[in-house]
């Protein structure tokens, strides 16, 4: 007569199996074919119609006139960052929701830092600010949401200088924007 495995034995054998089942399916689904048609996201809803929806596009070329070398560029008419290496290459690009307070065009470096979450002027939980100049007394800054939303639109008359970026997007410029790196200004 053949020995009996106890009960523990054969869950554990199941679950093992069913393991190796799940990794050999996964493997086969990423060798699959991967189509090359942009595939539609939804993207952040956006309640005004002045705030750009962020959307993944194909990366959008550095303006011209923006310098050389290391730099973050921002272009207030695309509302759209460059996050640019020593060689000129652009390592990451995105769009931003900026507030009322456009800096004007120029050359500013990166001042003040403060990671720790705190209240924007728009009432939203911001964290990772990053402060590059003064407009008319009004700090103009690159932050994001801790939640990840999109600012809500300024109340009428409001003056807010914060630049809100993607989340994701909001923690790639904190770890390229050290204290004194070059901000170049484009219209």
């Amino acid at each position: 007569m053949p020995a009996r495995l106890p009960s523990w034995a054969w869950v554990s054998g199941l679950t093992v199996g069913a393991i190796a089942a799940v990794s050999v399916l996964a493997v086969q689904a990423d060798q699959g074919p991967h189509p090359t048609a942009a595939v539609t996201r939804p993207s952040p809803s956006v309640s005004s119609g002045a705030h750009p929806t962020p959307k993944t596009t194909a990366p959008a070329r550095v303006p011209d006139g923006s310098g050389t070398g290391r730099r973050i560029v921002y272009s207030v008419g695309q509302k759209r960052v460059w996050l640019v290496d020593a060689s000129d290459a652009t390592r990451r690009t995105f769009v931003v929701w900026p507030g009322t307070v456009d800096p004007d065009p120029g050359t500013y470096s990166v001042g003040t830092r403060r990671q720790d979450p705190t209240k924007g002027s728009d009432g939203v939980r911001i964290e990772q600010i990053v402060y590059f100049t003064q407009e008319d007394g009004v700090w103009v800054a690159f932050s994001n949401a801790v939640d990840g939303s999109s600012p809500p639109p300024p109340a009428a008359g409001a003056r807010t200088g914060g630049i809100r970026l993607p989340k994701a997007d909001g923690d790639a410029l904190w770890e390229f924007a050290t204290s004194g790196t070059k901000v170049t200004v484009v219209a």
